[in-house]
């Protein structure tokens, strides 16, 4: 159970695909958040254009209190992403969720987005990435489209995967 006036990180979702909306109120007004972007080419008039947009769509993180994000649900249609198992809103690590930004907010490189359920694997080795672009990022390794690639997952609800890793650029990490 989480305390109402403690700063969490919470998973929102924000209908109507208006989390930059909400994005860009928080930006404003100095509220932590995230929202996991990706390049996507796309063609007007002929002419390819690349542009930066939501991964998933009606997806926001902030990191405050429940005091605030209620306020911010009076402003903007947000819901809590609530945890099946205890019915609380689903909170995150602040640990989890900078490894996930690592991974997530670094848009040139080729990550793919998984859900638990579509990713069924053993359990791998739990690795740290020495260096490269995600240098200091934890995770499980496990084997993605042929590839290698350390999964940064938050408990349950999202999961990221880097591209390539090569394995000189890996360490153990024991449990």
């Amino acid at each position: 159970m989480t305390s109402y006036d403690e700063s969490y990180w919470y998973a929102l979702r924000v209908t109507y695909s208006r989390e930059m909306i909400v994005k860009q109120y928080c930006d404003a007004n100095h509220i932590i958040n995230f929202v996991p972007m990706t390049y996507k080419i796309s063609e007007k008039n002929g002419v390819k254009v690349k542009k930066l947009e939501p991964v998933i769509h009606n997806l926001i993180f902030i990191k405050s209190n429940q005091l605030l994000i209620n306020e911010l649900k009076l402003k903007f249609p947000l819901r809590y992403i609530m945890d099946q198992g205890t019915g609380e809103p689903i909170t995150i690590r602040e640990e989890e969720m900078f490894h996930f930004m690592a991974v997530a907010g670094n848009y040139d490189e080729e990550i793919v987005y998984l859900s638990p359920d579509k990713l069924k694997f053993k359990v791998g080795a739990r690795v740290r990435i020495t260096g490269g672009p995600f240098k200091g990022v934890e995770g499980t390794l496990v084997r993605v489209r042929n590839n290698k690639r350390v999964v940064v997952q938050i408990r349950g609800f999202l999961m990221v995967a880097t591209h390539y890793i090569h394995p000189s650029l890996l360490e153990n990490i024991e449990s």
